[in-house]
């Protein structure tokens, strides 16, 4: 039956694969239903998906979500959320982290924003990482210590991902970190009302209940400790520092002025419990989430009725806070977040930012700093701004635009950050960062190697994905291994031949079957071969044109609920933020996954194949990659298989 007009107008349609008036056939001959010449078949291709190309950490997102939806079924005496979180924890040990505070880059490159809307990738990842918790999994299967050892100075999320990829290898490591905890920025960076302590905690303990992984805190290297002894004692280092000092404005008097501090600070003071209240007048200036974090800490923290102190002295750590009365608290006057861009153009995440303003933070968008107002004891009481535009991606004021004045108590830079390199300057790349190589191997400096913010700042999840990738590296150079190429789409695989192994059904040797190495002739009824499937995940990222998007509804995202106080509820308020989905609501959003690049077991091919040429493999064959298959006797190359396969999974490659 053909759709109607009106609802052709009215409902809201994913996909079309023809054009109005596309109705009539070309020629006699197209009415005629003729096989495709080209003799091709089916050919069963898996495809990286691009929520995954997306991930800076490498997740299979896919996997985990068809796990949690129950498409991919858990090992006999293993519950869905623990196979989940296995499949998770391949690439990130840190699930209930990441799908709190990671900006979800993955969720950009979701191919469903080409349907309706992305899934809520980091929303079923916290679901996985609450399900962890709750349920205490911890890492299993791991292999025997051997005897090297490697020295990590940095326990952030670089240096905690490298120690624990090492450890499922068999390589103990030491961290050494100057501070109490672990948990780099995203202990001391974020805070707590994003990154629930009690479950940081169990993410880090988890790490090191491996075992083979010692910790030495509050240690400085390079000062406590010589470098010299750990290239004596240590069979390699990594350098995860991080980036603990941050950028002043680019001012002329930023230096001289007493009250403007950076946000790494403020930050690092309040997260420690040392910082409990703040001035009167904030401004920061930045724009990313950091400088949200600085505006909601403020917003929360608030001042003293009757606060006489610099505020810049609990914020840079000279003085710290004791217990305070709420009685004697009030919200900050004025709490102002400026930055260079528009407010939909700002890093900050896009609900971060709506948290902000609901809170009571004002936020001034496309004006620029360029002046410190001063009084007579040299300390800020103002800051100068302009409005401005971009030109050749530097802000640039616009002539004969507004000028704007923010009284201020304190001036907060949240514009950058970089190292710390006090006691190893020889690891100083002459901009307080680190160089690295594509295997994140330290340049002339054999043995040595690096992995996150050190590098380059970027996102934690990035600094996740480095640890595991310099961990492989080490590896192999511990090992006296060639160092492998990395593959062009760099990311943790899913390997049908892991998954046909977990399932006992493990191709059978091909060279116990009396044949050549060389002998590579194709077989479609032999088991020592994976009949007509492909793996392509390392060379191409999955894009919807390969897709039949028409096999999708639309459908809302399920969405978690936020505790975000009003500007009048802010004051005291820690409470976490993000409250996570309920089972029901993460099997649902899980649903909502497309499965790019591998089969979802729809049942579209056997259904509309006019030759019954595709069949399901019998139930004792059946696993994930390995639903369908082809009777080529049959098939007369109609691709209508192919056409019709939502996920891509299916191309028209056998005879080529």
């Amino acid at each position: 039956m053909a759709t109607s007009k009106e609802d052709m107008q009215n409902k809201n349609l994913t996909f079309r694969r023809f054009k109005d008036g596309d109705n009539t056939w070309s020629s006699m001959n197209d009415k005629i239903f003729n096989e495709d010449r080209s003799h091709k078949c089916p050919t069963y291709v898996h495809r990286t998906p691009p929520c995954q190309g997306s991930c800076p950490s490498g997740e299979d997102i896919r996997g985990w979500l068809d796990i949690v939806r129950g498409i991919e079924v858990a090992p006999e005496g293993i519950s869905k959320e623990e196979y989940a979180f296995r499949r998770s924890t391949t690439a990130n040990p840190f699930p209930a982290m990441m799908g709190r505070v990671c900006p979800a880059p993955c969720q950009d490159g979701c191919n469903r924003n080409n349907v309706d809307d992305f899934v809520g990738i980091n929303s079923v990842e916290q679901y996985i990482g609450d399900s962890a918790y709750a349920g205490k999994f911890a890492f299993a299967d791991l292999p025997a210590l051997g005897g090297k050892k490697v020295a990590i100075i940095g326990g952030g999320p670089a240096g905690m991902s490298a120690a624990y990829h090492l450890r499922k290898m068999g390589i103990g490591s030491t961290i050494f970190d100057d501070h109490a905890e672990l948990g780099g920025m995203m202990r001391y960076g974020i805070p707590g009302y994003r990154t629930p302590r009690d479950v940081m905690d169990h993410e880090c303990q988890r790490i090191l209940d491996m075992g083979g992984i010692e910790t030495k805190m509050n240690t400085r290297v390079g000062k406590d400790v010589p470098v010299a002894d750990l290239e004596k004692e240590y069979d390699a280092v990594l350098w995860a520092l991080g980036c603990k000092k941050g950028r002043g404005l680019f001012l002329d008097n930023w230096n001289e002025v007493p009250n403007a501090i950076t946000a790494v600070d403020f930050l690092e003071q309040f997260n420690k419990g040392e910082m409990k209240y703040t001035g009167n007048k904030i401004v920061c200036v930045g724009g990313g989430d950091t400088s949200i974090d600085v505006v909601s800490v403020s917003r929360r923290i608030g001042t003293l009725k009757d606060y006489n102190e610099k505020p810049e002295d609990s914020a840079e750590g000279r003085i710290t806070h004791g217990d305070v009365n709420d009685a004697d608290k009030k919200p900050c006057d004025s709490v102002v977040l400026t930055a260079l861009f528009k407010q939909e153009e700002m890093t900050a995440a896009e609900h971060e930012v709506h948290d902000a303003l609901t809170e009571g933070v004002v936020i001034m968008n496309e004006v620029m700093p360029v002046e410190i107002i001063t009084g007579a004891d040299g300390r800020a009481t103002a800051l100068k701004l302009v409005d401005c535009t971009f030109e050749n991606n530097t802000p640039v004021a616009v002539e004969g635009g507004k000028e704007h004045i923010v009284e201020c108590d304190l001036i907060v830079s949240a514009i950058g950050q970089f190292g710390d390199m006090e006691g190893v300057e020889d690891m100083d790349n002459g901009r307080a960062l680190i160089d690295a190589d594509k295997f994140y191997q330290v340049p002339g400096k054999a043995g040595h190697f690096v992995a996150g913010d050190i590098v380059r700042p970027h996102l934690l999840t990035t600094a996740i994905g480095q640890g595991s990738v310099a961990a492989e590296a080490i590896a192999a150079y511990v090992n006296q291994a060639e160092t492998k190429k990395r593959p062009k789409v760099d990311v943790h695989h899913f390997n049908l031949l892991d998954k046909l192994h977990e399932a006992n059904m493990d191709p059978e040797s091909f060279a116990d079957k009396g044949f050549e190495e060389d002998d590579q002739r194709g077989t479609c009824n032999k088991d020592y071969a994976v009949h007509n499937y492909q793996d392509r995940s390392e060379q191409e990222i999955i894009s919807t044109d390969k897709m039949f998007l028409g096999h999708f509804a639309a459908e809302a995202r399920n969405l978690r609920t936020e505790d975000v106080p009003s500007s009048d509820e802010v004051l005291g308020h820690f409470h976490e933020r993000m409250n996570g989905l309920a089972e029901d609501q993460a099997v649902a959003e899980a649903g909502r996954c497309m499965s790019c690049g591998m089969c979802f077991e729809c049942d579209n091919c056997v259904i509309f194949c006019p030759q019954d040429a595709v069949f399901k493999v019998k139930k004792d064959k059946h696993t994930t990659g390995r639903y369908v298959d082809t009777d080529y006797s049959k098939c007369i190359g109609c691709h209508i298989c192919s056409d019709v396969c939502p996920t891509g999974y299916i191309d028209m490659g056998m005879g080529e």
